[in-house]
């Protein structure tokens, strides 16, 4: 009975799941003189709107002496401007009912508001606001230095394992820029005048370098009037260079030893990736589901349970402008070493790379990859980042409708391809954290 009730569960959520996928994802999209590219999505399902804009700046813009930028600006931008005064960007937004956010990896810095959405006037006004004229003085430079000092200290400095991924892309990396962290160095924003983030915010924080994304219960026409209104006079700026860098293989396999104030050993692998934008990413994305993803897969079933050789095991990549890395993350079970936890590894891995996965394991990560596709795309903010990523990225933003075409078309031979292509030994780092104890 159970079973059959299961069944049919799986068989309504299916279902649902075909029906998401039917309902195209409509948009409109356009240029204003400055140089702003506009997206626009009307779906009147729920009394909400989601105002995003991406700029096109992360970390790897910055200068080697003068990291953190992009993520200070993150914070900085909440300020305030010439005509919303310090504090009051956020009072505005949660006394119209909505919440607001941003968020800044290597690549871009991206923000949001979402709005009942008779606000939608109110979203624009704002985010034009700190495109025109934001709050840069020695009072909000001064704040935010003490709060991503802060942040540095809470989510690194005291964080148990939490150097890894700092220290995971520094030795990854020897040329290029993705070689420092996103919050960057404390040493670096010290040093900074206030003229160096007057110059950071004129080169990136200007209109042709952004893209704002509208998506919600909107109207299309009286939208593109607003947008008009409030972005079509900012001054159009001089196109930022981006890095041409170009990042020399690694020499072979990279190992080195942390110890840190932690109880548990832990190891940390990075392979260096493809660009996001290579066909390969979507079969590498594929393999990491294979290997890690649920407790179905290979690693968990076989490390974990099985042998249990890890009490943890995870990997991922991280997709980036110019070619990233993926992870694999993995604690040892009690009494068992490291060196025994790599040769687990390693055996899963030469599994995928020496041989087929089956057609069985082969559809159900077709189904898999299907629904995170869908889900990806459940609310309104996560559409409008959405859009603006395919645009800013592929110049496509309509991917957002056919880029699952991409993940279909992957074979079982671009899985094993990919596999033997990225995930060799002489392509990656691995970093041994030991409790700080065993340096004694």
């Amino acid at each position: 009975m159970r079973k059959c009730i299961i069944t049919c569960l799986f068989a309504c959520c299916m279902a649902g799941i075909v029906q998401a996928q039917m309902n195209k994802i409509d948009f409109e999209e356009f240029d204003l003189d400055n140089g702003l590219h506009v997206i626009l999505h009307q779906d009147k399902s729920t009394p909400i709107v989601a105002v995003s804009v991406l700029y096109h700046v992360g970390s790897k813009n910055e200068e080697p002496n003068r990291t953190g930028f992009a993520h200070f600006f993150e914070h900085l931008m909440f300020e305030g401007s010439k005509y919303v005064n310090r504090g009051e960007f956020d009072t505005y937004i949660s006394n119209a009912g909505g919440v607001n956010n941003a968020n800044t990896s290597k690549d871009r810095t991206f923000y949001y508001e979402i709005f009942p959405s008779n606000q939608l006037e109110l979203g624009l006004w704002l985010e034009s606001e700190r495109m025109l004229h934001a709050k840069i003085d020695e009072k909000g430079i001064e704040t935010q230095r003490e709060v991503v000092k802060e942040e540095k200290r809470q989510r690194v400095d005291n964080q148990p394992y939490g150097t890894w991924l700092n220290n995971s892309f520094e030795y990854a990396y020897k040329e290029h820029p993705y070689k420092w962290s996103v919050i960057g160095s404390m040493d670096d924003l010290n040093a900074a005048s206030n003229e160096d983030f007057e110059n950071f915010y004129k080169k990136f924080y200007i209109p042709n370098n952004a893209t704002l994304s509208i998506a919600g219960d909107i109207d299309i026409e009286k939208t593109k009037l607003l947008v008009r209104k409030y972005f079509s006079t900012i001054p159009k700026g001089e196109e930022p260079s981006r890095p041409a860098v170009v990042e020399p293989p690694l020499e072979g396999n990279i190992i080195d030893t942390v110890y840190d104030n932690i109880s548990l050993p832990a190891m940390f692998l990075t392979y260096r990736i493809s660009k996001q934008t290579d066909d390969d990413i979507y079969a590498i994305q594929m393999l990491n589901t294979i290997l890690s993803g649920g407790e179905s897969s290979r690693m968990v079933k076989e490390l974990k349970d099985k042998q249990q050789l890890a009490i943890q095991v995870s990997n991922f990549p991280m997709e980036l402008e110019d070619p990233g890395v993926s992870f694999i993350i993995a604690l040892p079970n009690v009494g068992r070493s490291l060196d025994d936890l790599l040769d687990g590894i390693d055996g899963e891995i030469e599994k995928v790379q020496n041989e087929l996965i089956s057609e069985q394991e082969y559809q159900k990560l077709l189904n898999n990859v299907e629904s995170s596709f869908i889900r990806g795309n459940s609310s309104m903010v996560s559409i409008a980042e959405s859009l603006a990523n395919y645009h800013t990225y592929y110049g496509d933003a309509n991917m957002i409708n056919t880029e699952i075409e991409k993940y279909m078309a992957v074979s079982r031979e671009d899985i094993r391809e990919v596999a033997r292509k990225y995930f060799d030994p002489a392509n990656r780092v691995i970093l041994y954290y030991l409790p700080k104890q065993q340096n004694q």
